[in-house]
């Protein structure tokens, strides 16, 4: 019967994961607490809310295990500097300051702010951290295991199996050789943020065409069993803290995208986002040779992915597989493994990234440290916060909001009416969703039968790039009828909004918001048993339309996190063009306040 606390920080995405007598209890990333995206400190705030939510406090924890191992990253760190000085100089500067004065002193870190004792404070390498986080919850008794990111300690990727008594990491591909990497650069080639931007590129590659492949397999090369080795002559990161691509790239794909600059297409027309100015058609093709870009690293990875997953099945001869680090977000690829591999089950921890390696490291000492044997599935992602209605209407009275308290049928009815009015509904409910992905709880719903509805969200609710698509939720009972996905209610990336797949052709101009210009959709399959609230308003609004499906986005503003409390809702609400706000059983409409 034992407590264990993870943590992952000091790089991206802190979090924090409380695993009670073998089952995960809450878990969170601290950027929800404190609003600001991505934030990589000390998870503080993620952690109280654990141990408050578990009735805890600091010495009730049997361990609290970091997700990976600080001085072998400093290893890597110095040596990869000494190589490559004197072009590393600034690089040395910037990088010893930052891992003398914060990221090598984590045990005291954690002691200070903790106060558990040293001994109870372990250490676990990033990968496996990783492979963990994918096995683990999965609910499998075997499986393949295969992670990919951007670099851990010295690993990128890894081949393992798991099984009930051990994770086997069978082989490993180490810096600065890395499909994370090669991916992060092409995202930078192109105008984006780093470990934020990649999903960017996901949405231009739907308006482009794979023309520069070949350019693009000059930056590497890939082996028979999916490993790659980059041709460092065009990448700068090994030894630079801003820039991730030498001035060679330039020279094979051409001039880069100027960060924050306009994208549309010729195919993609001129969106409402620019409305007062007149199509610029030099600008259109300049962009197209960009979508062009991104469309041919996208299938790139897609291949290096699934010259990984069949290697992987010819290995291990399991049919099983399970997807962790932030590659395993990349959708499209997921949606290739299931339908052109071996494998014929898929699971991919929704938060895949470096905070899903808090829930993996703690999952792992409890399993094979505490040796605890009580069996954990990971059914959804509602680990986080959740507020009472008494919490609500402080907020609420704080704000100065007109508010109704509904019954929970009358509400159904209201929201689905407003919905096939045309409205945008911000719809927060119960526990807030551990990762990236917003699956109901913590959601902006709109109606998906209505063409402009992409453009009307991406420009006056979201404030993002008006070319970025939105992602339909669709009842289990009906996702055959829209999507073409093998046993599409069966997939649990489908579940967690995890995997691209194609909009049946019969379907696509019935939900033309939630349907990407290359015909595909990042779906999520919901359960009533899973979400009953947030299912009864699928399925109403079905009822009345004939369409089982709504466009569902995350509920937050462009640069800012997913919205945690009541208060967090409210911001948003009120600074963007959504028409209604739902917390709980209360509806405040926008224009009616006191």
């Amino acid at each position: 019967m034992a407590n264990i606390l993870g943590i992952s920080c000091y790089y991206h995405d802190a979090a924090a994961c409380l695993v009670k007598n073998g089952v995960v209890v809450a878990a969170a990333e601290e950027e929800r607490f404190t609003r600001k995206k991505h934030d990589s400190d000390f998870p503080i705030s993620a952690i109280n809310f654990c141990l408050d939510f578990a009735h805890l406090i600091s010495k009730d924890l049997d361990y609290v295990v970091f997700y990976e191992k600080p001085f072998l990253k400093l290893e890597r760190l110095f040596l990869t500097i000494f190589q490559t000085y004197p072009q590393s100089f600034d690089y040395f500067h910037k990088t010893v300051t930052t891992w003398f004065i914060q990221k090598l002193w984590i045990k005291s870190h954690i002691i200070e702010k903790l106060g558990v004792k040293e001994d109870k404070i372990l250490f676990l390498p990033h990968h496996l951290s990783h492979a963990a986080s994918a096995f683990l919850p999965s609910g499998f008794k075997q499986a393949a295991i295969l992670t990919n990111d951007g670099v851990g300690e010295w690993t990128s990727s890894v081949y393992g199996t798991g099984s009930p008594d051990r994770i086997q990491l069978v082989k490993e591909m180490n810096f600065p050789h890395s499909v994370g990497l090669l991916y992060a650069t092409i995202t930078a080639f192109l105008g984006f943020e780093v470990n934020e931007g990649e999903y960017k590129v996901m949405g231009m590659a739907g308006f482009g065409k794979p023309n520069y492949k070949k350019e693009i397999y000059k930056l590497f090369h890939l082996f028979d069993d999916g490993s790659i080795q980059l041709n460092l002559k065009y990448f700068d990161f090994p030894h630079s803290t801003d820039k991730m691509f030498s001035p060679l790239v330039p020279k094979i794909l051409g001039q880069p995208r100027t960060p924050g600059s306009p994208f549309f297409t010729l195919k993609s027309g001129y969106p409402i986002y620019y409305k007062d100015q007149p199509l610029n058609k030099k600008l259109a093709k300049e962009n197209q040779v960009y979508a062009d870009i991104a469309a041919s690293l996208q299938e790139i990875t897609e291949e290096i992915i699934l010259t990984q997953a069949r290697h992987l099945h010819q290995e291990t001869k399991l049919t099983r597989l399970c997807l962790a680090g932030g590659v395993g977000l990349n959708g499209v690829a997921n949606g290739r493994i299931v339908k052109e591999t071996p494998f014929k089950t898929l699971f991919v921890q929704p938060a895949a990234g470096d905070s899903g390696g808090a829930m993996g490291s703690a999952l792992y000492v409890s399993r094979f440290i505490a040796k605890e044997k009580k069996s954990f599935t990971l059914t959804n992602s509602y680990l986080g916060p959740k507020f009472s209605d008494q919490e609500i209407v402080k907020a609420l009275n704080s704000n100065h909001l007109l508010y109704k308290k509904f019954a929970r049928k009358e509400l159904t009815d209201f929201v689905v009416k407003k919905l096939i009015g045309g409205q945008v509904v911000g719809w927060f409910q119960d526990r807030l969703e551990w990762g990236p992905r917003a699956l109901g709880n913590r959601s902006i719903l709109a109606n998906p039968r209505k063409k402009d509805m992409k453009d009307n969200i991406n420009v006056k609710i979201k404030f993002r790039e008006p070319f970025r698509p939105f992602a339909p939720v669709v009842i289990a009972s009906k996702a055959h009828v829209y999507f073409d996905l093998p046993n599409v209610t069966k997939s649990q990336p489908a579940k967690f909004m995890t995997i691209v797949c194609n909009v049946r052709k019969n379907k696509q101009k019935e939900i033309p918001a939630v349907t990407h210009v290359d015909g595909t959709g990042r779906l999520q399959v919901i359960d009533r048993k899973v979400n009953p609230r947030y299912f009864d308003v699928v399925k109403r609004f079905g009822d009345k339309t004939g369409t089982y499906v709504l466009l569902n986005t995350s509920f937050n503003l462009k640069g800012e996190p997913i919205v945690n409390s009541p208060s967090d809702a409210i911001s948003t609400f009120t600074r963007s063009g959504i028409d209604v706000l739902v917390l709980g059983n209360y509806l405040v409409e926008k224009g009616k306040i006191r």
